[in-house]
């Protein structure tokens, strides 16, 4: 089993698609999808799915990736969480060096916001084996006012 534990990177477009409704991140149908070292993240460019490529590909994956189990808005003091459950591609042949969060609501990729994406580093890859991502204990992304 590929076992990593992350924490992200939000897209500058994340917070323009909240303040014109675009994402509705309790209700609507939040995606996590694994793509390849050919694509090169721009957090502040990139605002929407149809600018991500190099997906990956392979036995155990779909496109489009897997859906984001129980998301849920925490607000605690001064902070606001964005929380769902851990993902995870058993039984998988892929490798993929970024995951990347977004809304799969709306009809097409030009109009599905991107929320976060995440680094490993480098590529990591599962053979017939669980690729599976734990989550920061904090959640997927904080947000603070001071």
């Amino acid at each position: 089993m590929v076992h990593i534990a992350i924490t992200h990177k939000i897209y500058r477009g994340f917070f323009e698609s909240v303040f014109n409704k675009e994402i509705d991140f309790d209700t609507d149908t939040i995606k996590v999808m694994l793509v390849g070292a050919g694509y090169t993240p721009d957090q502040a460019a990139h605002r929407y799915k149809s600018a991500v490529t190099s997906e990956a590909s392979g036995p155990g994956y779909t496109a489009g990736g897997v859906t984001l189990g129980t998301p849920q808005i925490v607000g605690s003091g001064s902070t606001v969480t964005l929380k769902g459950d851990n993902i995870a591609w058993p039984s998988s042949t892929i490798s993929g060096r970024y995951l990347v969060i977004y809304d799969a609501t709306p009809g097409s990729d030009a109009q599905r916001p991107l929320i976060s994406y995440v680094d490993f580093g480098e590529t990591v890859s599962s053979t017939s084996a669980t690729f599976q991502a734990t989550w920061n204990a904090l959640g997927l992304l904080s947000v603070s006012v001071a």
